[in-house]
């Protein structure tokens, strides 16, 4: 279908915060069709456990094909436990060159605690500089106000909650109705 037919779906952002040892994962829960919200609570920030290590992960871009990409981190994570990078980075590999998954229309925020990455279906693995990172349609929004509190006296879970606020000010496709997650270093 043209893009005129089906005008895609749009929705969601995700900000990773680290700061004061801890990561902080937040995520709105709309997900809208063209101009229209077709849901306002979608949970798109998840908390996995494989191999007795916990991950904190947050998700935009299609639910189906976040779970399935989630799916494989997870068995990524259970084959090499305790080693988020590893795991991500065999995740992107595959992703990049398997047809099936290449086909995947999501992005990631993962974190352990410690190390915080966004994993697109182009391959990368990126850590961001300066301890934030986001994704989704309000994400630039989000990452900016974010790195403008980065400075103030404000905790990580703060910081996230006053980016997603902004973000949910600005861009049409993201509400305040959030799910967070922390996770210490």
């Amino acid at each position: 279908m043209s893009s005129e037919q089906f005008p895609g779906w749009h929705g969601t952002t995700i900000i990773g915060v680290r700061k004061g040892g801890e990561v902080v994962v937040a995520g709105d829960g709309q997900v809208s069709l063209g101009q229209t919200v077709i849901k306002g609570s979608a949970r798109k920030v998840r908390r996995l456990s494989p191999g007795g290590f916990d991950v904190v992960a947050g998700f935009a871009g299609s639910t189906a094909d976040a779970f399935t990409l989630l799916e494989r981190l997870e068995t990524k994570l259970e084959a090499t436990p305790g080693q988020l990078q590893r795991a991500c980075v065999d995740l992107a590999k595959d992703w990049r060159t398997d047809k099936y998954l290449q086909k995947l229309e999501a992005m990631l925020i993962v974190t352990d605690g410690k190390d915080l990455y966004v994993i697109t279906g182009a391959g990368d693995v990126l850590e961001p500089e300066h301890d934030v990172a986001a994704i989704g349609s309000g994400g630039n929004f989000a990452l900016a106000a974010a790195r403008g509190l980065m400075d103030s006296d404000r905790n990580a879970e703060e910081i996230a909650r006053a980016a997603m606020e902004i973000a949910a000010d600005i861009c049409v496709y993201t509400n305040g109705k959030l799910t967070v997650e922390t996770i210490a270093g």
